[in-house]
C-alpha cells in the first residue's frame, strides 16, 4: 500500500484565504501611502513655486501685490520650468503675496 503526499483541496483553500485577508488588509494601507506621498510631493513643489516667486519679485523689484509673470518666475525654479504635480493636477501661481494653488482637491487637497 503506497501513500500519496501532498497537500488536501481544505489545506489549500485555507493558505488562498489567508493570502486574500492579508491583501485585504494590506492593499488600502498602500493607496493611502501613494496618495500621502503624492500630496506631500506636490506640496513641495508649491513651496518650490513660492519661493521662486519671492527670488523673482526680489531680483526685479516687484511691488506686493503685483501679478506674477509665470515664465519669468519660471527661470527661478530649478530645471527652469514649472514642476509637475504628481496627482495629475495643475498649479496656478497667484498675485504675490498668495500661495500658489494646486487644483487637486479633497480627500487630499493639496494646499501650502
Amino acid at each position: 500500500m503506497s501513500k500519496k503526499s501532498g497537500f488536501t483541496l481544505v489545506e489549500i483553500m485555507i493558505v488562498v484565504a489567508i493570502i486574500g485577508l492579508l491583501a485585504a488588509i494590506a492593499i488600502p494601507s498602500f493607496v493611502k501611502a501613494r496618495d500621502t506621498s503624492r500630496q506631500n510631493a506636490c506640496i513641495n513643489n508649491l513651496r518650490q513655486i513660492d519661493s521662486a516667486k519671492e527670488q523673482w519679485a526680489m531680483a526685479n523689484n516687484i511691488a506686493g501685490t503685483a501679478a506674477v509673470v509665470t515664465t519669468a518666475v519660471d527661470s527661478y525654479i530649478k530645471g527652469g520650468t514649472t514642476p509637475v504635480c504628481p496627482a495629475s493636477g495643475t498649479y496656478t501661481y497667484q498675485a504675490m503675496g498668495t500661495d500658489p494653488s494646486c487644483s487637486v482637491t479633497s480627500p487630499n487637497a493639496h494646499a501650502l
